[in-house]
């Protein structure tokens, strides 16, 4: 997983982040839920997997080198987006999907897996402040604001991903 991580994203790590990643969210992705988001596209090309690791990952790293709970932010960020449809042409009957699915993902997420208040926090408040209420934690903070570097960086192409996507496509065509 982390190899993929870093050819899809061009990271540079070292082994003891891989492996402190790796037992963060070993569980996680080992479950068919959390893999289903790959079937659902996020921004532009990129799944909501895809998104959600890119975000698990540097909230990771960010949290470590704070020294705050990098485990609850790897594990929050990675269930951050869990809502389980294509928000592009589903709409929730609860409302909009930028207000609704982070409700939508905890309920998810306290459904297939056993989620700390960090964690849970980390998925509801990942919108603020479109969601209103301020992240609680210091590791929500840091996740909401991942998130909202890593679409931006999705939506609009830029950076690694970039020229990652375009090697891909050689191979692919």
């Amino acid at each position: 997983m982390i190899e993929w991580i870093k050819s899809k994203f061009q990271l540079k790590t070292n082994s003891t982040d891989e492996t402190e990643y790796e037992n963060c969210i070993g569980d996680l992705v080992q479950n068919d839920v959390a893999c289903s988001m790959e079937h659902f596209i996020q921004h532009s090309d990129i799944s909501c997997l895809e998104h959600c690791l890119y975000v698990s990952y540097n909230s990771f790293r960010i949290c470590k080198k704070l020294g705050l709970d990098y485990r609850s932010a790897a594990r929050g960020g990675l269930l951050h987006d869990l809502f389980l449809y294509d928000w592009h042409v589903t709409k929730p009957a609860e409302g909009l999907h930028g207000f609704v699915h982070p409700y939508i993902a905890l309920e998810n997420a306290n459904k297939h897996f056993d989620l700390n208040s960090r964690e849970q926090d980390i998925i509801v408040k990942h919108m603020w402040p479109m969601t209103l209420v301020f992240p609680k934690y210091k590791e929500s903070f840091v996740v909401c604001m991942v998130d909202k570097y890593c679409a931006s960086m999705e939506i609009v192409k830029f950076g690694n991903r970039k020229k990652v996507l375009k090697l891909k496509e050689l191979f692919e065509g």
